[in-house]
């Protein structure tokens, strides 16, 4: 991947990051990590494809990539990420009914309930990491925050009850939509990625913001499903 893209703060496919840029030179003034430094250029091996980080976050959902997320998609998606068929159907119409009309180009409501991944950035909730920024950028130093506050027991690592304290922590005053997504977010993350102990690492989490664990996760689960049946 080229470095230039892969550290650039304006993504061709998020006209959003354009419209609203932001300087790219306070690191010259201002002393701040606002870049990953484990991970300057991204997940090596995973292409933007011109995306912003938080469209790359949900583009996995995306089966048929023509840019809008139907429930059905997030529903196999699920299925992908080893979800059972209730949990996955739950799942999507927890995403799709609510989310959906945000992201519509236009005022008219679809009882389909697309999410259109241009617009992806109109759902950010309140009460979260504040690890993507309101156009969709990932804002590393709060990565690090999560990490740096709740990690009691292992470093790097979060338990379920470290999880459950942050969410608890960030919760915004009178955000219950917020509240609710948060607590779903970091759930469905920490059943998926947990390792054999229990914990969530921060590279789980942060290849979770870019999209490609769930591409990991997806093909891990298929191999496993063809060694079964071989």
């Amino acid at each position: 991947m080229d470095k230039d893209i892969a550290m650039a703060t304006v993504a061709p496919k998020a006209r959003v990051t354009s419209e609203r840029s932001i300087r790219d030179d306070l690191e010259e003034k201002i002393p701040k990590p606002s870049v990953d430094s484990e991970h300057p250029y991204g997940t090596i091996g995973h292409e933007n494809n011109g995306m912003s980080v938080l469209q790359q976050h949900v583009s996995f959902f995306d089966l048929n990539k023509d840019g809008i997320i139907y429930p059905r998609e997030t529903y196999k998606a699920g299925r992908k990420l080893g979800f059972n068929p209730i949990v996955g159907a739950v799942l999507a119409l927890l995403i799709h009914i609510p989310f959906s009309f945000m992201t519509l180009p236009s005022w008219i409501p679809s009882l389909l309930f697309p999410i259109y991944i241009e617009n992806i950035h109109k759902i950010k909730h309140g009460s979260d990491s504040g690890s993507f920024d309101y156009e969709g950028r990932f804002m590393p130093v709060n990565l690090e925050n999560i990490f740096s506050k709740y990690a009691r027991t292992v470093p790097d690592k979060l338990s379920f009850a470290e999880i459950w304290h942050m969410t608890q922590e960030n919760r915004v005053a009178l955000d219950f939509v917020g509240w609710f997504a948060t607590k779903l977010d970091w759930i469905v993350l920490h059943t998926i990625a947990k390792d054999e102990e229990g914990f969530l690492s921060k590279e789980s989490v942060r290849r979770c913001f870019d999209g490609s664990l769930f591409e990991y996760i997806a093909k891990k689960n298929e191999e496993a499903e063809s060694e079964n049946h071989s």
